[in-house]
């Protein structure tokens, strides 16, 4: 499986948000996220992300994990992965438009889950409750697109 990380950041009651511009899910409302090397723990990974993706410098120490999800891919099982998800705690930066991505803001009362992986609505309205330390499969059909079923672990 995969080892990767997903980022979660909230800001004066709104939630941040990416447009992808190139690539896998491009133009879907997506995270900052990415997979782990092989040399690395899945906290640098997040830091590593952060900075090549978005151009921002996080610390560990700022990093709260709030849930673990497993992706299923029928017909693409070499996509299957584990995605860490964090929470940035805190940060004195903005979010700037890259090559990779357009940021966009979104009330958090207003979040945008038709634009989003099915999955997001799920996991990610439950984290909004303020609840942690949560952890779900999540299987998606044979066009990897469509989420048929999902499992909540714990």
């Amino acid at each position: 499986m995969i080892q990767s990380t997903l980022w979660i950041m909230i800001k004066d009651n709104k939630i941040f948000l990416w447009e992808k511009k190139r690539w896998f899910a491009k133009w879907v409302l997506n995270w900052v996220w990415g997979k782990s090397e092989w040399d690395e723990t899945i906290e640098e990974c997040m830091i590593r992300e952060a900075k090549e993706e978005i151009w921002v410098d996080i610390e560990k120490k700022d990093l709260e994990k709030k849930a673990l999800l497993h992706f299923y891919f029928e017909n693409k099982p070499e996509w299957n992965m584990d995605v860490f998800i964090f929470n940035i705690i805190q940060y004195e930066w903005e979010v700037v438009e890259t090559e990779e991505i357009k940021p966009l803001w979104f009330s958090l009362d207003n979040i945008p889950f038709d634009r989003m992986w099915a999955s997001d609505t799920i996991w990610l309205t439950r984290i909004l409750r303020a609840e942690t330390d949560l952890e779900y499969n999540f299987y998606f059909d044979k066009d990897n697109w469509k989420m048929i079923n999902y499992d909540l672990i714990k």
